[in-house]
């Protein structure tokens, strides 16, 4: 790699690797998120605010690893028994504390955690206290809960998680299984949130909606991001039934802001919607993408919303999925505010522009690294990954583009191949340090029926793969077009990150 330290200074991929190997009696999520801030100080400096690294004093670093132990000693995020009676039960003894402030849930397939963010940015503007609450974190667990636009600090993660503890472990005893890992977080931004306290908060759901652990809320605005195929073994083989779970989030009387979706997936989330009386924009009809053009570092847009037109609202991210989220995102914060309903008159252009001007969203087209250009992108499915290989054709002139892909074996790896073979010339498939990565033999042996034998090479430490990736992009000289993606898995994606560093 051509910006490796000079031999006088560790190795970060190689110091990264020594953390892994030491920490085998440890969830290897863990290891990977205390192994990556390790390098990254190695290369001086942490990343950005909105990714933190691990707590600089020892004390709180270690009550935090104690914290991430205890949760991931309960049932994983992959592991569910479709039920809200155990999250429901939490908020009971803790006096409901999801009540006293409203919210805007988010469900969907892709663009969740960006129209979250943007969501939020939003809000911000308009000088409201915000509550996020995504997931999967990229790098850090406290990445999950967000007050006022940034991650909580792991000294509230800790204080938060001790508060609830007792009443965590009271409901454990009156249930027929445990609180789950991504009960006890959900648990724990309700608890923040109250806390803080904010004006609303900004929910996106685990998986699904009716029996998610988040559905313990009743958002004032339900919004439903594009739907496909995804998380099939548990929400069912066709959009339509997909949308049958994720309607689960629309209550009575809410407000639902639809992105665009399958007509099969519409039809049912209209249905809910008619039965709760909840009333309906949709993307497309009530507001949508009137015009975009490439930018520098990004997008300028024209956005309609349910108040009218907004006009040069430049968005620092790239692809026209990332376009549509920003519509919906707009029209989500309209309803929030009443407008098209309460009142006619739009929001204030300048703070709308203010807004989206400062939203990031971390591996979601990001780029790392230049010389060669590394791009980080989060795409772990068929439709996600034809929305990044149509925003790379846009936003980038790659002559030679190298991809790095680790996946999850429970996804449609075939799928997501088959969308990035138009735009790779070769591919390094690997795999994340985590038990749900599929084996790189395996993810080789589907990727060579789509790309050929001579365009695969296979590296199972994500390390090597990077090396690899990055030593073909610069065959093509250093000032020509070769670049890198990473890509296949949010692991995958935030473990690079670690690696590579920002700038």
């Amino acid at each position: 790699m051509s910006e490796h330290p000079g031999n006088d200074q560790p190795d970060p991929l190689g110091s990264f690797d020594e953390i892994i190997a030491a920490e085998t009696d440890r969830d290897p999520d863990l290891a990977v998120i205390e192994a990556g801030s390790r390098t990254l100080r190695t290369q001086g400096g942490p990343p950005e605010g909105d990714v933190p690294a691990r707590p600089a004093d020892p004390e709180v670093d270690k009550a935090l690893r104690e914290v991430e132990t205890e949760l991931a000693g309960r049932w994983g995020e992959t592991k569910l028994e479709p039920s809200v009676s155990r999250i429901a039960a939490l908020m009971d003894v803790l006096g409901e504390p999801q009540r006293s402030y409203p919210s805007i849930h988010i469900t969907g397939t892709n663009g969740k955690t960006s129209t979250a963010r943007m969501i939020e940015a939003l809000l911000g503007a308009f000088e409201l206290r915000t509550g996020r609450y995504t997931s999967p974190h990229v790098q850090s667990i406290t990445e999950r809960i967000s007050l006022d636009g940034a991650p909580i600090t792991a000294e509230r993660f800790i204080e938060t998680y001790q508060d609830i503890k007792p009443y965590v472990e009271m409901v454990d005893t009156s249930q027929e299984y445990r609180l789950s890992f991504f009960e006890v977080l959900t648990g724990m931004a309700y608890a923040a949130f109250a806390d803080a306290p904010v004006d609303v908060a900004v929910v996106e759901v685990g998986m699904g909606g009716s029996w998610d652990a988040t559905n313990v809320i009743d958002g004032d605005v339900a919004v439903v991001t594009p739907i496909g195929l995804d998380h099939t073994d548990r929400l069912g083989d066709t959009t339509g039934e997909i949308a049958g779970e994720k309607a689960g989030i629309i209550k009575q009387d809410a407000t639902v802001i639809l992105a665009q979706q399958p007509v099969d997936a519409a039809q049912v989330l209209l249905k809910k919607a008619v039965e709760v009386d909840a009333t309906v924009a949709r993307e497309g009809l009530e507001f949508g993408v009137v015009a975009r053009q490439v930018a520098v570092g990004g997008q300028l847009l024209t956005l309609r919303g349910l108040g009218g037109e907004y006009t040069e609202v430049y968005l620092p991210l790239h692809g026209a999925h990332q376009a549509h989220n920003a519509a919906v995102a707009l029209a989500a914060v309209e309803a929030f505010f009443g407008v098209g309903a309460q009142r006619a008159e739009p929001l204030d252009i300048d703070t709308v522009r203010k807004a989206f001007a400062a939203v990031s969203s971390p591996g979601r087209l990001e780029v790392v690294r230049r010389s060669p250009t590394v791009v980080l992108d989060a795409a772990h499915n068929p439709a996600g990954a034809e929305a990044t290989a149509e925003a790379v054709r846009e936003a980038f002139d790659f002559t030679r583009l190298i991809g790095v892909v680790g996946a999850s074996a429970d996804k449609n790896v075939r799928g997501l191949l088959e969308a990035f073979e138009p735009i790779f010339a070769e591919v390094v498939v690997t795999q994340n340090s985590t038990h749900r990565a599929m084996d790189a033999d395996e993810l080789a042996a589907i990727a060579v029926e789509i790309f050929g034998e001579e365009r695969v090479q296979v590296e199972p430490r994500l390390p090597e793969a990077l090396e690899a990736a990055i030593t073909l992009a610069e065959e093509e000289g250093e000032f020509a077009g070769g670049g890198v993606l990473v890509t296949g898995s949010v692991i995958t994606v935030g473990e690079a990150r670690l690696l590579l560093g920002k700038g």
